[in-house]
């Protein structure tokens, strides 16, 4: 078992590596950006990465305050479900109402690859290559979208 200490070198070391691995892909606007943390522009809406020892993650998290607010872009994106669906190739997990540690309510669009382990070397190319691809792909659909969501929240 890691202590905590090497459990945090190892986070630092493996997002220190994937950045290096990004920086060489642009957004498909031609910008250069920071894909570990990923420009939503879109207030209480965030695009999150995460590996753990269960496998790897891309999430689009809706998270605002008000539970209307949060139903409207849910909303929106279910329609848009079909364009997204055209855009990733990998399965697309919806998750209408999920609870943070404060107890409040959230929705999430994920996209998941199971049985990869962060904390070995081998599997992490596979975790790079996954998050970049899903990455790519949606900021494939997100920069053609992107829009909408703002004037929803504006």
């Amino acid at each position: 078992m890691l202590s905590r200490e090497e459990q945090k070198q190892l986070n630092i070391e493996f997002w220190t590596e994937f950045r290096k691995f990004m920086s060489h892909f642009k957004s498909s606007n031609g910008k250069r950006i920071n894909w570990l943390s990923y420009p939503s522009d879109v207030k209480n809406v965030y695009i999150r990465l995460q590996a753990d020892g269960k496998g790897a993650r891309l999430c689009f998290d809706i998270q605002p305050k008000d539970d209307g607010i949060r139903a409207i872009i849910w909303e929106q994106m279910t329609e848009l479900k079909k364009v997204m669906k055209n855009n990733m190739t990998h399965e697309t997990i919806w998750l209408e109402k999920m609870w943070n540690d404060e107890g409040r309510t959230f929705s999430r669009i994920m996209w998941q690859q199971e049985g990869l382990d962060f904390y070995l070397i081998k599997d992490r190319i596979v975790i790079f290559e996954f998050l970049k691809n899903r990455l790519v792909e949606f900021d494939n659909f997100y920069q053609e979208f992107k829009e909408i969501l703002i004037s929803l929240t504006d």
